[in-house]
């Protein structure tokens, strides 16, 4: 193997741009030229490379988003879309290719594997939801994000008597809003992964109220229903008037964390060491803290769910 690509796909994260400078200086040390391809399976689609040296990724480990940019392709979908891409990648020169991204981008890697290219996946998503992994590059990252607008929200909560309502990204999966829930003290969280009781969430309420209690909050994930339907539903249901704030995109912005930072960069070493060791068609993960390898289809065909000490934490504080 004499040289290899990089590309980002799907939904930025912050500690991409880690994992594309830990990729290009470990392949260029271990002898390798490094491609980067830019905007994901489109770019590649379009021939849209550059060349990465030790000196162009320098400077990058502490920038969100991602310098080889990202964008979704509705061409590599299909079958020929797919051979159009392997003709692409020979024409590169390119031995393998390293994918950071999140479920879509491992399925498109699986699709060059199968026919044959070796591929090596670093899973990067805010939302966690990767399995084979115990977390995924911008988790860390989106929860402080995400947790300091909280916090701040809480003390206009606080000073106005409100009850607030917080959206945060998550569709299929709470492991954004039940970590932001745990940390900012939120007293409820709506996840995917329970079964959502309006009429308890407004005893709830009620006996926060008897209790004394002036203001509230609650945090929603986008995947349970929108923060504004959800307000319609209280204020019909049980008279209360809620404040809305929706985060959205802010959650994926924003420079790496420190373990955001490490964990891309342990993970792009590992990656290039997989494929020069002869491994393809697999991912990256951590799991209890140490580098660990998994075919590509793990990250969609094993469901990830909420730890069992998370809900039991989450009753017990009853969130």
């Amino acid at each position: 193997m004499k040289r290899i690509g990089v590309l980002t796909s799907g939904g930025d994260a912050p500690g991409m741009n880690a994992a594309i400078r830990a990729v290009t200086r470990c392949a260029i040390y271990k002898g390798l030229e490094v491609i980067g391809i830019r905007r994901g399976f489109e770019g590649l689609l379009e021939g849209d490379v550059i060349p990465l040296t030790s000196r162009s990724v320098g400077g990058i480990i502490h920038r969100g988003g991602t310098v080889l940019r990202t964008a979704r392709s509705e061409r590599f979908k299909k079958p020929e879309g797919q051979v159009e891409a392997l003709d692409r990648l020979k024409e590169l020169d390119l031995d393998g290719l390293i994918l950071i991204g999140g479920e879509g981008t491992f399925k498109g890697a699986w699709a060059l594997s199968e026919r044959g290219f070796p591929v090596a996946g670093i899973p990067g998503t805010i939302d966690n939801d990767i399995a084979g992994t115990d977390v995924t590059i911008g988790f860390d990252t989106a929860v402080n994000t995400a947790l300091d607008a909280v916090r701040k929200l809480r003390d206009t909560a606080s000073s106005h008597d409100r009850l607030f309502i917080i959206e945060v990204m998550g569709r299929r999966c709470g492991f954004l809003a039940a970590q932001v829930a745990l940390a900012s003290g939120a007293e409820y969280v709506l996840l995917p992964e329970m079964p959502f009781d309006l009429d308890h969430l407004c005893k709830k309420l009620h006996y926060a109220r008897r209790q004394g209690k002036t203001h509230s909050l609650i945090i929603v994930a986008e995947g349970v229903m929108g923060a504004q339907d959800l307000a319609a539903k209280l204020k019909d249901t049980a008279g209360y008037e809620a404040r809305v704030t929706v985060l959205g995109h802010i959650q994926r912005g924003g420079s790496p964390t420190a373990f955001d930072a490490t964990l891309a960069s342990r993970m792009g070493a590992h990656a290039v060491k997989a494929l020069l060791e002869g491994e393809s068609g697999i991912m990256t993960g951590s799991l209890c803290g140490q580098m660990v390898a998994h075919p590509l289809p793990v990250a969609w065909e094993e469901k990830k769910p909420l730890s069992d000490e998370v809900l039991s934490l989450m009753e017990m504080l009853s969130i």
